[in-house]
């Protein structure tokens, strides 16, 4: 059931509530001296005031995980900040509604357009700091429920930003479809991005670049070249709101400890053309391009636009298999501390590092596509369940639940970028009451039992299956793979389906439809709101393929609008 809450849960909820009790005075809005009065910010003069703050750690515990509001309270923001870079750390997590600066106080209040998307931004944020003008910022929620700016004054920059992101917001839909089209994009900002990697001491390989910039949202495309004695690359993104985040966040960090410095900038470019699948070039949405005989090729358009020869040549090419000889455990992981801020904690695997990640259209070139996923419930979760939740991601091959304990399953996906792509927005999600852990596995394939080996049907081979996303060459589907969601997008609607019949069906499976609207354009598609998005992961769990009679099956996935 979509709604389904372990009895560890409600336990932790009581426990919450009295350590909400307990730090509301710790970490209420800190206003009262910044001279606001009126509207909701009318405040009693017993609360305490510590604008300047003591010391981050002491914030960083006061960020309390109960009375969740869509208004959140922001510290330690520089003097210098603009309102656009304070807006675009909600960004990733919803549509941002209102935004209160308190520069002076080093404060500010940012209002998401629901609470679900205030909770989830908390969540994300409360074990990865972000980070504005490389200074770590904190966030809580407020005691508002709603800002309420219109009589203030000095709004109008507020105001301004606001107009601007949503302008680029409102034509997100058409963006992703048409990668590249420059409606409602603001002047400068493409989808593509130019990075330049300065003070190399280690080499950056293209699955470097792919694991680190897939944080900000879905890449397309990437190009690797050298200029001026320089390691460079040009990066697609499916939305140019995702590179601009990408952008503004990672511009100016190095890559590992004190080198790899990420220079970046908008290119004058709004689509990359990539001819070969290899280490120096991939398109992701295209897996059945050639691994190519020499160096990929830039077409004459894309040269002419950053002044680059016709034939691109990189030193690094024989970089591959090589692993930097200093400070990097060999492990299965690589952790990268020096990229703060990015959605989801930064790390570089080992085989990403030396270039072993399989590479569509290479045969031969290994890489891992097994994930261990654990903490599991086993009372919920069956192969078919995993199989539909991990192919939002990509195509499982199969499914194999432990038999001595069935909290842990491995899963197989189709290649090494699929599985690193569903491990980065799957990974910590709740699911049936526990937070779902997903790893790289240690084996490379899952084997199939033995004849007359018992299984209790807990492993199964879905490589045949007709449900695959991503089978395709080219399919649109790789330009809408978004994280997890309280939103989704249902399609293969038939006309005779009514919204109540809808709505119905999600209610009978235990979630609580917040909204939903049919789309103007194509009646064949809807948008529904659930309670959480962990009823929106069980709900297209149990309801992705069902059958809604005259021979159409439901389609459903994680959407990146809200309603």
């Amino acid at each position: 059931m979509c709604c389904y809450r372990s009895y560890s849960s409600r336990f932790k909820d009581q426990i919450n509530q009295v350590t909400c009790r307990r730090s509301a005075q710790r970490g209420s809005d800190e206003l009262l001296s910044s001279g606001i009065t009126n509207g909701p910010f009318t405040m009693s003069s017993s609360t305490p005031t510590t604008a300047n703050g003591n010391d981050s750690k002491k914030f960083k515990g006061d960020r309390s995980p109960c009375s969740p509001s869509r208004v959140l309270h922001l510290r330690k923001i520089p003097n210098d900040v603009t309102e656009t870079e304070v807006i675009s750390l909600g960004l990733p997590f919803g549509k941002v509604t209102n935004l209160l600066m308190l520069k002076g106080k080093s404060q500010a209040f940012l209002e998401m357009a629901s609470e679900e998307a205030a909770v989830t931004m908390v969540n994300y944020y409360t074990p990865v700091t972000p980070h504005l003008r490389s200074q770590p910022v904190f966030i809580q929620y407020s005691n508002h429920r709603e800002l309420k700016t219109d009589n203030l004054p000095n709004q109008a920059r507020a105001q301004a930003a606001l107009q601007a992101v949503n302008a680029v917001q409102s034509g997100s839909l058409a963006l992703t479809a048409a990668p590249g089209s420059e409606g409602g994009v603001l002047p400068g900002q493409s989808p593509v991005l130019r990075i330049i990697v300065e003070n190399l001491f280690y080499p950056v390989t293209l699955e470097v670049l792919y694991q680190i910039f897939s944080k900000f949202g879905t890449v397309l495309r990437i190009i690797t070249f050298t200029k001026n004695n320089q390691f460079q690359a040009l990066l697609q993104y499916a939305d140019p709101l995702n590179a601009h985040y990408a952008k503004m966040t990672l511009d100016g960090q190095n890559i590992y400890n004190a080198c790899c410095t990420l220079r970046i900038d908008f290119s004058k470019l709004t689509s990359l053309n990539v001819k070969y699948n290899n280490d120096k070039s991939r398109d992701f949405t295209r897996l059945d391009l050639p691994s190519g005989d020499g160096q990929p090729s830039l077409d004459p358009t894309m040269a002419a636009a950053f002044g680059a020869p016709g034939i691109i040549s990189s030193p690094y090419a024989g970089a591959a298999g090589f692993a930097p000889a200093i400070g990097f455990p060999q492990a299965t992981g690589l952790s990268v501390p020096a990229v703060p801020g990015a959605l989801g904690p930064l790390t570089i695997t080992t085989s990403a590092v030396t270039g072993r990640m399989a590479i569509p259209g290479v045969p031969g070139v290994p890489g891992n596509s097994v994930l261990l996923v654990s903490n599991l419930n086993p009372d919920a979760i069956t192969p078919h369940g995993l199989f539909i939740l991990f192919g939002v991601y990509g195509d499982v091959q199969r499914v194999k639940i432990m038999f001595n304990k069935k909290e842990n399953a491995l899963v197989q996906m189709a290649d090494a970028n699929q599985a690193q792509l569903a491990m980065n927005h799957l990974s910590g999600q709740r699911l049936y009451g526990k937070v779902l852990r997903a790893t790289l596995s240690k084996h490379q394939l899952v084997q199939l039992p033995r004849e007359g080996q018992e299984d209790q049907g807990l492993t199964k081979d879905f490589s045949n299956s007709p449900l695959h996303r991503f089978k395709k060459p080219g399919s649109k589907n790789f330009q809408n793979i978004y994280p997890p969601s309280a939103t989704l997008h249902l399609s293969n609607i038939p006309p005779s389906v009514m919204v109540d019949d809808l709505k119905n069906l999600f209610t009978e499976a235990g979630c609580t439809v917040k909204a939903f609207k049919f789309f103007q354009k194509d009646r064949k598609m809807a948008l529904i709101q659930l309670g959480s998005v962990e009823e929106a992961i069980q709900a297209l769990i149990e309801l992705h393929n069902h059958d809604l009679g005259e021979n159409h099956h439901l389609r459903v996935s994680f959407s990146k609008s809200t309603i």
